[in-house]
This record gives structure tokens, sequence and C-alpha cells, in this order.
């Protein structure tokens, strides 16, 4: 069973939407006590990655989440969360993958935010089983998270090549909406929910 973390800064109901086109059951973690109840745990995310962290932190969360041995989802802010820093309010985050969260140069001559569907290459990874590497998924997001090859799942191109997957151990971000991009989204929810502890 799936728990989302619920901590005032996630758009929760599209994800609990996909979950229930899923049937995969779900419940709300508010509390460290309510982490023990699933198998496995969502942190959503949108907006500001600073303000989000401090929320985050405002539920006294931090500490049981890094020490988490079950399977971890972030996604979009949520994602940006497990790295160390955010140029998004030079916010500390929770540090659990040691990379940086950048803001996109728009010298480069792309649009801010990134916004709608780009293709993602992946690596032989789980998450993305049955997924073919070169699938669309949905994107809005004005960070990114610097590419690391040790860490990178699956990568995106948007005026420089960019992770829109990591992992780290059990914990796994995504920076796309897996909730808004139709059948690929709904199979790596569905992997995420099989991977095992």
């Amino acid at each position: 069973m799936i728990g989302i973390v619920n901590y005032g800064a996630g758009n929760i109901f599209s994800l609990t939407s996909a979950l229930d086109r899923l049937d995969l059951p779900y419940g709300m973690v508010n509390t460290e006590a309510d982490l023990d109840k699933y198998s496995h745990i969502i942190i959503p995310g949108v907006g500001h990655a600073g303000a989000a962290m401090k929320k985050l932190a405002d539920t006294g969360l931090v500490e049981p989440i890094k020490a988490l041995k079950k399977p971890v989802l972030g996604i979009c802010v949520g994602m940006q969360l497990l790295t160390d820093h955010s140029e998004e309010g030079d916010a500390e985050l929770i540090g659990i993958v040691p990379l940086k969260t950048r803001l996109f140069n728009k010298n480069q001559g792309i649009k801010i935010p990134h916004m709608g569907w780009n293709n993602i290459e992946h690596k032989n990874n789980l998450l993305f089983e049955d997924v073919k590497s070169g699938s669309q998924f949905y994107f809005v997001h004005s960070y990114f998270i610097e590419y690391n090859p040790t860490f990178d799942i699956a990568t995106a191109e948007y005026g420089q090549p960019f992770s829109a997957a990591v992992q780290k151990d059990n914990f796994y971000g995504v920076q796309f909406h897996p909730e808004k991009s139709g059948a690929a989204g709904e199979s790596l929810l569905k992997n995420f929910s099989n991977l095992k502890q």
C-alpha cells in the first residue's frame, strides 16, 4: 500500500486519481507513525522548493523519511527535495541524493518553465520496466537536477541534458509528472508499487 506524504506542497488530487485508475490502494502520511502503515512512500510536490522544504520540515518528517528502507518516490518538487540544495530560495534540502537543483539558463534560448511533453532516455531500471526508452512524459518545472551518471536513471534534454529520474538505494525521484503522463506514467507508478523492499 502506498503512503502519500501530505505536507501541503503537493497536487495530491491528480496523483490519487491516477492511483484510483490503477486500483493501487493508498493513504495519507501526516505523522511519523503513519510511515509504518505503508510499504511504499510517495513525496509529491509542486511550486517552490524552498517553501516546500520548510513545510516538510514543519511536519517533523524529514529525519524519519531519511531513515526509511522501503521504496520512496519523489515526484517533481518531491524529487528536488531529495537533493542537497536548490537554487530556488537558496534552500538546503533533505540531502539524500548528493546533487544540486539548478535554474534553467534562459540564455540558451529556451522558455522557462520547461512545460509540456518531452522524451526521456532511461537506463535498465525496474522503475521503467515495460516503458520504452524515448517515451514521452509530462514536465512542468523551472529548476532541474544536474546530470550525474552515478544517480541518473533517465535523462531528458532541455537546453542541456538533465536528470529526468534518479535513484540512490531505495530512494527514487522523477522530475516529470507520471500521473499526467498517460500510459507510460501509469506503468511507472505500477512499477513503483511493485518494487521490493
